[in-house]
């Protein structure tokens, strides 16, 4: 009998481990994200639909997630033409459990596009209905929601975001 519950046990933790990282593979649909902006209004993912949008997870506690903000600018200043016609976006979520310090890197990096936290740190519902479990972490979701890539930086990101946004 007690062979039984801990093979019970095995498979229930296997399948939640499965189905957590089945949430994000390339060809699903994006979890949807609701969570508060920097100025406390509210964001909802799915008010993006339409869109090609880069998800990117980060703190201003993961050295590597600071140093990609500039790049990150950068991009969203490249395809600004395509912001303003409202057929791209990025939107920065925050595993911060700090207010001020996301606060502070928002505006030492002039960021202007989307920021979203709940600022539960790595206990916040969105990072595990991700599967996060290391930082900088992106995906890529095209205009109905559904995953397009995951996990591109630097170079590889930017031809992947001008390949895709010439397309629309």
């Amino acid at each position: 009998m007690k062979m039984i519950r801990i093979a019970i046990v095995f498979l229930v933790l296997i399948s939640g481990l499965m189905s957590a990282q089945n949430n994000t593979e390339i060809g699903q649909k994006a979890p949807e994200i609701t969570m508060p902006r920097a100025d406390g209004s509210s964001f909802v993912l799915s008010s993006l639909k339409g869109k090609l949008v880069l998800i990117d997870f980060w703190a201003t506690w993961c050295a590597p997630c600071v140093n990609e903000q500039p790049e990150l600018k950068k991009l969203y200043a490249q395809f600004s033409d395509q912001v303003k016609n409202n057929s791209f976006e990025i939107v920065g979520v925050s595993l911060d459990k700090s207010k001020e310090s996301w606060q502070k890197a928002i505006d030492r990096f002039a960021i202007s596009w989307i920021q979203i936290s709940d600022l539960k740190f790595w206990k916040s519902p969105v990072a595990k209905a991700y599967g996060i479990e290391e930082l900088p972490f992106n995906l890529i979701i095209d205009s109905n929601g559904i995953i397009i890539a995951k996990n591109l930086h630097d170079k590889e990101l930017e031809e992947f975001l001008s390949k895709n946004l010439k397309q629309q």
